[in-house]
């Protein structure tokens, strides 16, 4: 008996080790992508069977699985154990918001401005993350001509007259909705998405399959428009990059089943092509029956397409000139810090201690995994490595690349943070936790500082210190009624704001005393602040829009933002709605009957158009105008939420396109000088 005590205690000393040295190991290691031997092999992963067995060799790291047999002997039979358990990812439909920030400096934020290589014209680009990375859009022009998307045709449009604007050339693609376009050196990429229905493959009973369509069109001569290439990937249309027409298109999607097989192939050019098995990648134990597929086009030379598969689900995506950052989430009940693990294990014994994981109490805490891609010259990728933080990102612009490193935004129970890691994905340095209980709604990185905004029931406009990456400070704080869902840099010591305004409503007992606290959305705002003194941002300027229904694409996505500081220029499509009514509140208890109960009621709408504003640091926000186009009312939604309407400018001249018509103004005053219907088309 004593002998068994000896080994037993020796035993356990071991398994400590092996939880320390197991952990550590997979903080620091490189972890090797696998490719897929089998058609079989990926059956069995979309059938969700591969990566299915115990939670406890993810959470003990490695440790000897025959000595837990020995110590575990006779409690509930044997330890089912398997070499690929994995928590299995979450599942869910991809559901990201594209919102906006930054580049590593102000000098490489874009500000819907370049000059022309390409023609003599001036003229204003896509409100784009990272500077020379482009991003799909609706609209874009090359300074004599605007390309854009209505209804089921890319049309492109001849405006070197505007005074007589004529629509050059409608492209299309039968069965396919275009989605987003890119424009590059002389060749347009529309991307396309079709529907087709499939009972192998439901999300909510709906059995739909996102087709995505890839098309590069010549159009030197637009006489003579001519497709270069096109290609066809069986996955959902997530994003899209150009780096010097170096086209990366991002798809996410579950796995595709097709006559009892797993679909493996695309189409170019009309011809059907193998991805390959050693094609599609894997990390060991956390393969899901999610596929992420990135292809890439040179458009430089029109070669054929590369596509590099994945198995994982993807919720957010950052790419910088030379890397590739897929973010995703899920929610994980291992937790606890390794330490807390080893002072468990030591006073509950390793029975109870594996009881106590089996039965974990699930917090429900998200955790995100990064996965880092190298862009190779030839447009092929490299994985780099993967880290997993506790926490979970909000959009494109929570992950900024700067000196090599990688600073991200992650928001959970605690708080929210930024997290800084090396070029190999090891964490370097973190903030502290901030605002628990507060949701995070938009982050902006600006060279060696940053600012986050959270919310409850006031903005806390944070500014932090990242000139230190090893230890990131909080050194400044705003606190303002409202909340930002986009900033924008002014200029390098101003920033906008863009978001709703609130008012706290306090709600007391019979005594007086605080029950409790909300918030209720006023209207929409755009604030100015003065960031200049890092240690204490303030706002100097702020307008708002409408009441609470007032809506804008801005709000979701940053390319509908139309700025320029040297034209003293912000513009933006807004769904304005305004009501004039006095509140009679009889029961404060209850938000709805404040909402519901008044006394006069006479206007719920006002205006819906492109809203122009002077901008400057004197006088801040000035509304110079409202540009309107005919309402689409087959559609059924407005412009200022959807994304039918964008601006652009071309010399002195503001140009707003939509499904229905393109319109061009003088930007002085803002006079119409000629408008073209595309509805006739």
């Amino acid at each position: 008996m004593k002998n068994k005590k000896i080994i037993a205690v020796i035993i356990l000393i071991i398994l400590t080790i092996s939880i320390i040295v197991g952990i550590c190991k997979n903080n620091v290691q490189t972890e090797e992508l696998q490719s897929i031997k089998s058609e079989k092999q990926l059956m069995s992963i979309y059938n969700n069977q591969n990566d299915k067995g115990s939670i406890i060799p993810k959470i003990l790291g490695g440790i000897p699985y025959a000595c837990l047999e020995f110590l575990m002997g006779g409690v509930n039979g044997s330890l089912e154990v398997t070499t690929d358990s994995s928590t299995i990812t979450n599942g869910g439909i991809n559901s990201v918001l594209e919102s906006a920030t930054d580049t590593s400096t102000v000098k490489k934020e874009n500000s819907n401005q370049k000059e022309s290589t390409s023609s003599e014209n001036d003229y204003s680009t896509t409100n784009i993350q990272v500077e020379n990375v482009d991003e799909a859009d609706i609209t874009k022009t090359d300074g004599n001509y605007v390309y854009s998307i209505s209804e089921n045709n890319v049309l492109i449009t001849n405006v070197e007259n505007p005074e007589n604007m004529k629509i050059e050339a409608s492209l299309s693609n039968p069965g396919y909705v275009p989605e987003d376009i890119i424009l590059y050196n002389g060749k347009l990429v529309v991307i396309s998405t079709n529907y087709t229905s499939s009972n192998q493959y439901t999300y909510y009973n709906n059995s739909l399959n996102d087709n995505t369509m890839v098309t590069t069109y010549d159009i030197s001569d637009k006489t003579r428009i001519k497709k270069a290439n096109e290609y066809v990937v069986y996955s959902r249309y997530y994003t899209s990059r150009c780096i010097n027409g170096q086209l990366l298109v991002i798809c996410s999607d579950m796995l595709r089943k097709e006559n009892d097989k797993i679909v493996t192939y695309y189409m170019e050019n009309n011809e059907k092509k193998e991805i390959g098995l050693n094609n599609i990648k894997y990390l060991k134990g956390e393969a899901t029956n999610y596929q992420t597929i990135i292809a890439s086009t040179n458009l430089n030379t029109n070669e054929s397409v590369k596509l590099s598969e994945y198995l994982f689900n993807i919720e957010n995506a950052y790419v910088s000139e030379n890397n590739i950052y897929l973010v995703n989430s899920e929610y994980n009940n291992n937790k606890t810090p390794i330490f807390e693990n080893i002072k468990k294990l030591l006073l509950k014994g390793i029975i109870g201690y594996i009881r106590n994981i089996e039965m974990a109490d699930y917090d429900y805490n998200k955790y995100t995994t990064i996965y880092k891609f190298k862009i190779n010259d030839d447009g092929s990728l490299k994985y780099n490595n993967k880290t997993k933080e506790e926490g979970s990102t909000i959009n494109q612009f929570s992950l900024d690349e700067y000196q090599n490193n990688l600073r991200v935004v992650l928001s959970g129970n605690e708080g929210s943070r930024i997290v800084i890691f090396d070029e190999n994905l090891k964490k370097i340095g973190s903030t502290e936790y901030l605002s628990k209980g507060e949701r995070m709604y938009s982050t902006r990185f600006l060279g060696n500082k940053a600012y986050m905004v959270t919310y409850k029931n006031t903005d806390p406009l944070y500014a932090i210190d990242l000139s230190i990456q090893t230890s990131p400070k909080v050194l400044g704080e705003l606190k303002i009624p409202g909340y930002s869902t986009y900033l924008h840099p002014y200029d390098e010591n101003h920033l906008i704001g863009i978001g709703m305004e609130t008012k706290e409503k306090v709600y007391r007992d019979s005594f007086g005393k605080v029950k409790r606290t909300t918030a209720i959305i006023t209207g929409m705002k755009m604030a100015l602040f003065d960031v200049s003194d890092i240690n204490n941002p303030i706002q100097i300027s702020k307008t708002v829009i409408g009441d609470s229904r007032t809506t804008s694409a801005i709000l979701t996505n940053h390319k509908a933002l139309l700025f320029s500081k040297e034209k003293g220029l912000l513009a933006i499509p807004v769904n304005k709605y305004e009501s004039d009514f006095e509140i009679n509140v009889n029961n404060e208890d209850n938000i709805s009957d404040m909402e519901s109960i008044y006394t006069k009621y006479n206007k719920s709408y006002t205006a819906e158009g492109y809203f122009v504003y002077n901008i400057n640091l004197t006088d801040g926000f000035k509304l110079k105008g409202i540009i309107e186009h005919e309402k689409n009312t087959s559609i059924g939604y407005s412009y200022g939420e959807s994304k039918l309407l964008r601006g652009l400018w071309i010399n002195d001249n503001l140009f707003t396109v939509s499904e229905d018509m393109i319109k061009v103004n003088k930007l002085d005053d803002l006079s119409l000088i000629s408008e073209l219907k595309y509805k006739n088309r």
